[in-house]
């Protein structure tokens, strides 16, 4: 295979997952997994995607000043989201993941709610800032700047001190056995601290990050009380997650 047609294969694998695995890539494109690391290291330096320990991520290219970020699967997410805003109630105290999927939550939460929501991600802190009921704060922290989020010990002390009703998590990756991993170690460690802060934890995400894995654990499926996806709850590829006992929306 020339190498533009594997550009091309990686890129729409990520427009696809929104990340991808250098040991996954090697398998498809039967190659070393070397190659397919200069492949993602070319692509890197053309801001076409952002390389990370054990793979890529979509490389989220800040349009303007409000971040109109490009978001995948964006009917798939919506259909999550919908599900997930009948667990809102005026006067809950929130976190909130950074992610696509929790984007969309941001941008449809009704106008008239009234929360207070906690998060580390600037992307969606300028959503919720248009809505007038939401008492808003920012997670003050080192910014990684590829995924517009605070990350570091400011983070989780903020944490350590708050007593949340609900955190609302993205997942880039769970199964049943590890639960949600994550592919960025200082990310993970944020999430842990949010769960730990958290009555109630619901983790949105669309069906293709079911039964993948990444480097890092954040949580076992049991600390999951919700997880919420575009499938019906029936569909056989949740199964083994009824099993489990998680409530599925």
């Amino acid at each position: 295979m020339l190498k533009a047609q594997r550009h091309s294969y990686i890129m729409e694998k990520l427009r696809t997952d929104e990340k991808v695995l250098t040991s996954s890539l090697a398998l498809d494109l039967n190659l070393s997994e070397d190659t397919v690391r200069r492949d993602l290291s070319e692509l890197d330096r053309k801001k076409f995607l952002k390389k990370v320990y054990g793979g890529a991520i979509l490389f989220e290219e800040k349009i303007n000043e409000t971040f109109n970020i490009h978001i995948t699967s964006e009917e798939k997410k919506e259909r999550i989201v919908k599900k997930a805003l009948s667990l809102l109630v005026d006067g809950q105290v929130i976190i909130m993941s950074g992610g696509t999927t929790n984007l969309v939550f941001a941008k449809l939460i009704p106008k008239d709610l009234k929360l207070t929501i906690y998060t580390y991600s600037l992307s969606i802190a300028m959503q919720l800032s248009q809505l007038p009921n939401i008492e808003l704060i920012l997670i003050g922290g080192k910014m990684q700047k590829t995924a517009m989020v605070t990350i570091g010990i400011d983070v989780i002390q903020v944490l350590s001190k708050i007593r949340a009703d609900i955190c609302f998590i993205g997942a880039s990756s769970i199964n049943v056995k590890q639960g949600l991993t994550e592919i960025g170690y200082e990310v993970s460690i944020v999430k842990k601290a949010m769960i730990e802060s958290s009555d109630k934890v619901v983790s949105m995400f669309t069906s293709n990050k079911l039964n993948t894995k990444m480097p890092h654990g954040v949580c076992e499926l049991s600390e999951l009380d919700t997880i919420v996806t575009e499938l019906d709850p029936k569909d056989d590829r949740l199964k083994e997650y009824r099993k489990s006992g998680v409530r599925i929306l």
